[in-house]
């Protein structure tokens, strides 16, 4: 029996550079108009992610002040018992509560500007005030 290759006369080989030129510079023009969208929704998302998190930080302070009888005097006070709180029943949060999506801690400000205390994440641009991304997120809100 005589062996004939199917591949006889053919070309057998991988892709040319210029078909891989073509594909990587296709690849680049999707990846440049994907790109800020996602990136877009992921800092949307750490806005909404930091609002619902002062919202459940805050809850916990009012959790130690039910059974303390007062405020914290700092946020690490919900994390491990202070000297002078008699009837703590902590932990009240984790250490990864007390800072928002961008790894910046919670302020704690008693007595607050708008209520008994203000529990505020500065935002994106980890400065007060802002617009947007950067706006500050308070627990009055």
């Amino acid at each position: 029996m005589k062996y004939v290759s199917r591949f006889h006369g053919s070309r057998v080989g991988g892709f040319s550079l210029i078909e891989m030129l073509a594909v990587i510079a296709l690849i680049g023009l999707i990846a440049s108009v994907v790109a800020p969208n996602v990136l877009g929704k992921l800092a949307g998302g750490k806005f909404k992610a930091t609002r619902a998190k002062v919202a459940a930080t805050s809850s916990k302070v009012e959790l130690y002040v039910l059974d303390v009888g007062s405020l914290p005097e700092r946020m690490e006070d919900l994390v491990s018992k202070p000297g002078n709180a008699e009837n703590w029943n902590g932990p009240y949060a984790k250490e990864s509560d007390l800072k928002d999506a961008w790894e910046m801690p919670f302020v704690l400000t008693v007595p607050g500007a708008h209520g008994e205390f203000d529990l505020v994440s500065l935002g994106a641009d980890k400065q007060p005030g802002g617009e947007g991304n950067n706006k500050d997120i308070g627990n009055w809100e």
